[in-house]
């Protein structure tokens, strides 16, 4: 399940930003996954698949307080059996969608992500492949269309879907991904709903939606899955809202983002008959098959296969087909200007200067408004990271602020930052 509230989106009022860079080249492919040792300690970590009862308070235990039953129940891992993910492939090659999980802020998930589309791709060529995303809302299709096609830069793609806006993820997560399709002229298909539908029905539930917002509904929106709502309202009992939020408007939010992006994922399919799809979302999206995949299959009949990148909970039969561990890895470090900010009505306030940083190195001062990054306007806190996504420590930029002086009028003033 998602691990956002109403909106995946959703982030602080207050934020510390550090621009970040986007390497030139794509990142090496990764290695084969190796899975005995995550399995091994999966098994001993969730006791998912034991089934012994508790001995009584102040006893030993014997033969039998366990019996030898539970024993012969529990399921055993044939480690000389595992494969890689080389050797998925041509078994993936013959189905018409692919639903590959991610923890979104893994860039070792997303690299494998970027294998599976690779390989597909490269060792299957007679495939016409498409690639179906979460972290992009459906209203941006042609933005995205026109970055495919060449016809706008990456920076302008990220401005036009509003990304650091309605998503907020570090972008340097997908650009290996979005790069790679832009190349080879595969399709991106924007499978999420907008973010003003979701957080509404978190608010109201469906039930509060004007008519005009409800023709905008995926069609047939089903309840029927109790096994579905049931870890729904697992996700909800941890979700740190205080029960604000009833219940039936957390499940409405995400049959309503299972529907939607099954229901696009079908219309692009519908389509172009011809093309086989890669759908990137959320583990909890796609677990055990009874978020998008079931709607998916619902409405459209076809041969599907599910992977997950790594997984906390129990592991169990009918979880996926495929269940991933990438060796983790993290993103290169960001330039950062080592300012606090704090997001007010009127704009980017920095809020505070971290100690001995390029902010406070060049005489920056708390409550100075933060205008523009590299003449680039900053209006709200989505312009700060959609500025600094592609710099790196000792990169240099040029910020715009003004500064209040109260009697006198406001000063704008400009500094060059050595990012650390």
């Amino acid at each position: 399940m998602n691990n956002h509230s109403q909106n995946p989106c959703s982030a602080p009022a207050t934020l510390q930003h550090s621009g970040i860079q986007t390497p030139s080249h794509t990142p090496p492919a990764a290695t084969p996954l190796q899975l005995a040792g995550f399995l091994l300690l999966a098994v001993l970590a969730t006791g998912g698949w034991t089934t012994a009862t508790d001995s009584k308070p102040g006893t030993q235990p014997d033969a039998q307080t366990y019996p030898a039953a539970a024993a012969g129940a529990t399921p055993a891992l044939d480690l000389n059996a595992f494969s890689t993910v080389g050797q998925l492939i041509p078994g993936l090659a013959e189905k018409r969608v692919v639903f590959v999980g991610e923890q979104h802020n893994r860039f070792d998930h997303h690299l494998i992500q970027l294998e599976i589309i690779r390989r597909l791709h490269e060792q299957h060529p007679q495939l016409q492949l498409a690639i179906g995303m979460e972290a992009f809302q459906q209203p941006f299709q042609q933005y995205l269309d026109d970055f495919i096609a060449g016809i706008i830069t990456e920076q302008e793609m990220l401005r036009a879907t509003e990304y650091y806006h309605r998503w907020r993820m570090d972008y340097r997560l997908y650009a290996p991904i979005l790069r790679y399709a832009r190349e080879h002229g595969l399709p991106v298909v924007a499978l999420n709903l907008p973010v003003e539908l979701t957080r509404k029905v978190g608010r109201v539930g469906l039930a509060g939606l004007t008519p005009e917002e409800r023709a905008g509904l995926p069609a047939g929106i089903d309840r029927s899955d109790a096994a579905y709502e049931q870890r729904v309202r697992e996700v909800f009992e941890l979700h740190p809202n205080d029960k604000e939020q009833p219940f039936e408007h957390f499940l409405e939010v995400q049959l309503l983002w299972d529907e939607g992006m099954a229901e696009r994922a079908v219309s692009f399919l519908q389509q172009h008959p011809e093309h086989m799809l890669v759908i990137l979302a959320g583990a909890g999206h796609i677990a055990y098959g009874s978020a998008i995949p079931q709607r998916l299959t619902r409405r459209l009949p076809a041969d599907t296969s599910i992977i997950l990148n790594g997984w906390q909970g129990v592991i169990e039969p009918g979880l996926a087909d495929f269940l991933l561990l990438p060796a983790e890895r993290t993103l290169p470090p960001a330039g950062k200007m080592g300012m606090f900010l704090d997001a007010q009505d009127d704009g980017i306030e920095i809020a505070a200067c971290f100690e001995d940083s390029p902010c406070s190195a060049a005489g920056i001062k708390a409550g100075d408004r933060l205008t523009a990054i590299d003449a680039a306007p900053v209006h709200n806190r989505a312009d700060v990271p959609l500025a600094m996504w592609d710099k790196l420590p000792g990169d240099t930029v040029t910020v715009s602020i003004v500064r209040k002086r109260w009697p006198f009028p406001a000063k704008t003033l400009t500094y060059e930052l050595t990012l650390k």
